[in-house]
């Protein structure tokens, strides 16, 4: 997922804190999480040539944020992940049980961007108008790189990109996929059909939204409308990106639930191995 400045936070924030950690296969969860400078410092640059007093300011915002955020979002992490465990250790899940699982991963979700909303206001509102062109002309930037390398083949050649993606995620939480599991996957991408295009055109319409909302950094609402566009932004994303994402959601579910069908004891122990190791990790982890 490579997205926008502000969106850029939320993809960090969401995927980096919550799904990346359980999805990612990293074996360092403890060392990530302390020294990810929460995925903000790492491409704020990119976007915006900000100013010493701001980096200051995020700096210190995320740090605060970090502080709640292992002091009472992990421990909710480690729970899910104990029934996760549990789950999986009497067998292959249903995919009522995998859906279900991926819902309460996404519950964790909102408190997040609720907490997150007032640190982008914050530097939204110190940005100058030298920033907000900049940050709009490299969003354009980024965006015409995104739909040139992911919009340049054939359908069929955007499915076999989206099932390679696919298969590397998964394979490090299952580990190496037997012929029916990357089958599974590649005729999964195929149905996907338009997807990558609504993505696409959901990201531009966020940006021009966000822009919009720059324009008026100077009014009272300004806090109000940033944060709806971090904690519903599939709203200005459009309503084909809200269909996608809800067939996506469901679509996700039973591929998991397929490919742990299609797989056998290594697949399972891979799994549950990795759930075990990230628990731990949880516990570890302290907030200083």
């Amino acid at each position: 997922m490579d997205d926008s400045m502000p969106e850029k936070i939320r993809a960090r924030w969401i995927v980096g804190l919550v799904l990346l950690m359980f999805l990612s296969g990293c074996s360092q969860t403890r060392l990530a999480y302390r020294y990810a400078d929460w995925g903000v410092v790492w491409w704020v640059e990119d976007y915006i040539s900000v100013t010493s007093e701001q980096e200051a300011q995020l700096n210190q915002d995320l740090e605060a944020l970090r502080q709640w955020h292992c002091s009472a979002e992990l421990p909710r992490y480690q729970q899910w992940l104990a029934v996760l465990k549990s789950d999986l250790a009497e067998g292959p899940p249903s995919e009522a049980t995998v859906l279900s699982h991926q819902e309460q991963l996404m519950d964790f979700v909102p408190d997040l961007l609720d907490r997150a909303s007032p640190i982008a206001v914050n530097l939204l509102s110190s940005l100058s108008d030298e920033q907000v062109a900049e940050l709009a002309e490299n969003m354009a930037e980024k965006q015409r790189e995104l739909e040139q390398k992911m919009l340049e083949g054939t359908p069929a050649e955007t499915a076999r990109a989206r099932s390679e993606r696919t298969i590397e995620r998964i394979e490090q939480w299952l580990g190496d996929l037997n012929p029916e599991q990357q089958a599974i996957i590649k005729t999964w991408s195929a149905d996907r059909g338009r997807q990558t295009e609504i993505w696409l055109a959901g990201r531009r319409n966020w940006q021009l939204a966000l822009l919009d909302v720059l324009e008026q950094r100077g009014e009272p609402d300004f806090a109000d409308q940033v944060k709806e566009l971090l904690v519903h932004s599939e709203r200005a994303r459009g309503a084909e990106y809200q269909a996608m994402l809800a067939e996506s959601r469901v679509a996700m579910a039973g591929l998991m639930h397929d490919l742990l069908q299609a797989g056998d004891t290594r697949h399972q122990d891979h799994l549950l191995a990795r759930a075990s190791e990230l628990k731990g990790d949880f516990a570890a982890l302290t907030c200083s």
